[in-house]
């Protein structure tokens, strides 16, 4: 039999995890899928981006990673939700476990979308469409979300598919539908079509989809080089990656904000350097990951942006270790020039429950046993305080227990997820 493969993408997951979670507590709040609505930034902040938007929002030509300020000038009455990436990932892992219940064979590709190989469990359908359906209303009734699902013999095939018409709709397109379905579309409608490569085709005269495939593929490498090949390849739905159903990792977690006010002394920005560890550190405990790498990141008000990073000697997710490691690097980054935003991000992430590795410094002969008792005592008090800290805002929400240096000092924080 043909392998057929499935991608399963979530219908602008935020906004969606964000409505459901909304109607769950209140049966009578506005859908916001139903609404111009978008999940992210703030009216208070001056660079919040948008992360998701409804289809209504859509129609006032609302886009994805576009400033706030410039999406609620497209639509006043624009109904901003904050994100919420503990909750996000609650839905996420409820979605992955359903399609794991199927079959063993998928590929998580990110939060919110995954391949599906249907080989295995053709059998069990009547026709890979009605398999998909089936999965598209189960998902629906048991969560409250809606999902696209595009059908076809590989990977790329479908995911273009998933991409037509949304939302809550399953579609094929299959070598033989290529012709009719992929070629009239613009061409920046292809997988891997960035801007950049796109503005290269125009000026070749290559507008659709149907056109690359048609151009010889030694005239696009002489442009773009060995993405112009894959270009081609994708055009004419040529693609033999296989489907790896290891589980989907992250590869880093991270948090930066926009300051209402540039910050222009030291106490300022560890004020939000402090807030931006503790979200980081809850964020990496909500994954059950433990960070080895940690970057702070610095835009000044000029737009000029610098960054530094460190390598611990022992993987972390406490906040204080976070707090402390961004420090040093923000002392060693900054220049004394006034500061538009502030970014926490980390790296090489490890399981939380994988034993952690003892490093040379463990062992340094000037330091005593007392002394490295005593480190790694206060190590694991920190590590419970900030579980302890993390169920309370669990239960009461997330500002029921702050900080008294933050009591005063409300500093918005944009999510940047890695």
């Amino acid at each position: 039999m043909e392998r057929i493969i499935f991608h399963i993408d979530v219908n602008s997951a935020f906004l969606s995890w964000s409505a459901v979670e909304k109607l769950k507590k209140d049966p009578n709040a506005v859908d916001l899928r139903t609404i111009p609505s978008a999940i992210g930034g703030d009216r208070a902040s001056r660079h919040g981006i948008i992360l998701a938007k409804s289809v209504p929002a859509k129609k006032y030509h609302v886009q994805t990673a576009e400033p706030v300020a410039k999406a609620l000038q497209k639509c006043p009455n624009l109904v901003l939700e904050p994100s919420n990436h503990a909750m996000y990932h609650i839905y996420s892992h409820q979605f992955i476990d359903f399609l794991c219940s199927l079959t063993p064979d998928i590929e998580q590709v990110s939060i919110d979308e995954c391949y599906l190989d249907f080989t295995g469990i053709a059998h069990n359908f009547e026709s890979p469409v009605a398999g998909a359906c089936y999965i598209k209303d189960t998902i629906y009734k048991r969560f409250g979300f809606t999902v696209n699902v595009g059908i076809s013999s590989n990977k790329l095939l479908a995911k273009m598919a998933s991409d037509f018409e949304k939302p809550n709709k399953v579609h094929t397109l299959f070598p033989c539908e290529i012709q009719e379905k992929m070629w009239p579309l613009p061409v920046s409608e292809l997988f891997m079509a960035g801007h950049a490569s796109v503005a290269t085709l125009q000026k070749l005269e290559i507008n659709t989809i149907g056109d690359l495939a048609k151009t010889d593929p030694a005239l696009l490498c002489l442009h773009l080089k060995s993405h112009g090949q894959l270009l081609w390849e994708y055009a004419n739905g040529i693609d033999d990656s296989p489907l790896d159903s290891e589980p989907y990792q992250l590869k880093g977690i991270g948090n930066s904000t926009t300051l209402p006010k540039d910050a222009v002394t030291t106490e300022e920005a560890r004020i939000v350097l402090r807030k931006l560890s503790e979200k980081v550190g809850q964020r990496l405990r909500d994954a059950k990951q433990n960070a080895s790498t940690i970057c702070v990141e610095i835009k000044y008000a000029t737009f000029v942006s610098v960054s530094h990073q460190t390598q611990l000697h022992t993987p972390t997710s406490v906040n204080e270790i976070i707090y402390k490691n961004s420090c040093d690097l923000f002392d060693a980054l900054w220049n004394h020039t006034p500061i538009r935003l502030l970014g926490i991000r980390t790296g090489k992430l490890t399981d939380i429950a994988e034993p952690v590795q003892l490093n040379l410094f463990d062992y340094a002969p000037l330091q005593t046993t007392a002394s490295k008792k005593a480190a790694q005592k206060s190590t694991a008090k920190q590590a419970q305080l900030d579980q302890a800290l993390d169920k309370i805002r669990t239960k009461y929400g997330k500002d029921s227990i702050k900080r008294a240096s933050l009591l005063t000092n409300h500093i918005p924080l944009r999510n940047d997820d890695e």
